[in-house]
């Protein structure tokens, strides 16, 4: 019989900065000029058509605010880095796990970005949580935390590994510059959760993903100094193709991984009973139901909370669904990533006895 495997406990976290909408109005109000609509990375199509498709359509509804519906994102303090936050995640998600360190098989991580130049956290962490359990990184951008669950949940059903604890953080707000608009839409969060074998049924039923190399010059990556620092940092910025390609992507691979996934799973859209995707705009979670001809009501979307925070997207909406709206064991949620330059994937995941971390409020500095 193949073994079940989902999660076992799911856990984020936050930094404590918090910067609303009045930071840029206060420090850069020449941004909000007549000027930004122009370098705005999510810009107005240059050509409108008649019928506009679901993408422009859902963003038309933003157009008219600056912040393209984004109010505020967490942030790294200056004592604050990627590691901090993944660690408090994975003390987190351990912690509700029940399982004792020595339990644990595997730690995988993906951090956007890594705080030391070219190296991966899984080995610091595993080290700094006091684990003896093999360690290594994976990356594929913003859908990192999807291929982690996928992989932790393959490892597991093949008995290579019992627990596997996956960790994954964004820091945006260290590699992009808070006078590039993309600030704006830009926000720091981590999550971290334990992937173990689960009763049959529940788990991960069935996945798809597959490449966006289309999207591979939508976002750039320059190092250079940081003379504030004392070190060379990464710094992200978009090209200007990258509104364009972004819309004309984003259906594509929703139809097809979502279809891939559900065909081996044996199931249809009328079965699933929510959706939870990766939220990097406001109209995101509404343009994925519009596409699946799904009930809005039955989504998630904490992009006005936390704004764009990348890989930690996933399970950060995943978290909010199942405190929130509420998700039931039992229930059917199809899962849904994308990524520039990475990958885009959908899942069918039958919700178990998933043990949520703590809830992610901390005191919070506001700039």
């Amino acid at each position: 019989m193949t073994t079940s495997a989902g999660m076992r406990s799911l856990a984020i976290t936050f930094p404590a900065g918090l910067k609303t909408n009045d930071y840029w109005r206060r420090h850069y109000p020449q941004m909000l000029g007549a000027a930004v609509e122009k370098r705005n990375v999510w810009a107005a199509p240059e050509e409108p058509r008649e019928a506009p498709d679901a993408f422009d359509a859902e963003m038309a509804k933003y157009l008219d605010d600056p912040f393209r519906g984004a109010r505020e994102r967490r942030v790294l303090l200056p004592h604050e880095n990627a590691m901090s936050i993944e660690l408090r995640a994975a003390t987190m998600a351990l912690g509700a796990a029940g399982i004792a360190r020595a339990e644990v098989d595997l730690v995988i991580a993906c951090s956007l970005f890594h705080d030391v130049m070219g190296i991966g956290h899984a080995t610091f962490l595993a080290g700094e949580l006091g684990l003896r359990s093999a360690a290594w990184n994976l990356e594929t951008a913003c859908s990192g935390a999807f291929a982690l669950f996928e992989t932790a949940c393959a490892l597991v059903r093949a008995g290579q590994y019992r627990n596997v604890l996956g960790v994954v953080s964004c820091t945006y707000s260290r590699s992009v510059e808070e006078h590039d608009t993309m600030s704006w839409f830009s926000g720091d969060g981590a999550g971290a959760f334990v992937v173990s074998e689960v009763p049959a049924g529940e788990g991960l039923v069935a996945s798809a993903m597959l490449h966006s190399a289309e999207t591979c010059k939508a976002f750039l990556l320059d190092v250079v100094d940081d003379p504030k620092r004392g070190k060379q940092v990464v710094r992200l910025r978009s090209d200007r193709s990258a509104s364009k390609v972004l819309r004309q992507v984003s259906e594509p691979y929703l139809r097809k991984t979502a279809d891939m996934a559900l065909e081996k799973a044996g199931l249809r859209m009328s079965d699933i009973d929510w959706l939870v995707v990766n939220t990097p705009t406001a109209w995101y979670a509404s343009f994925c139901a519009r596409v699946l001809d799904f009930d809005r009501a039955r989504t998630i979307d904490t992009f006005p909370r936390y704004a764009n925070c990348g890989p930690a997207l996933m399970p950060v909406n995943l978290y909010t669904a199942a405190a929130e709206l509420p998700i039931r064991r039992g229930d059917l949620v199809l899962l849904h990533t994308v990524g520039s330059a990475s990958s885009s994937g959908s899942a069918i995941v039958r919700w178990g006895d998933v043990a949520l971390g703590p809830s992610p409020g901390l005191p919070l500095e506001v700039l």
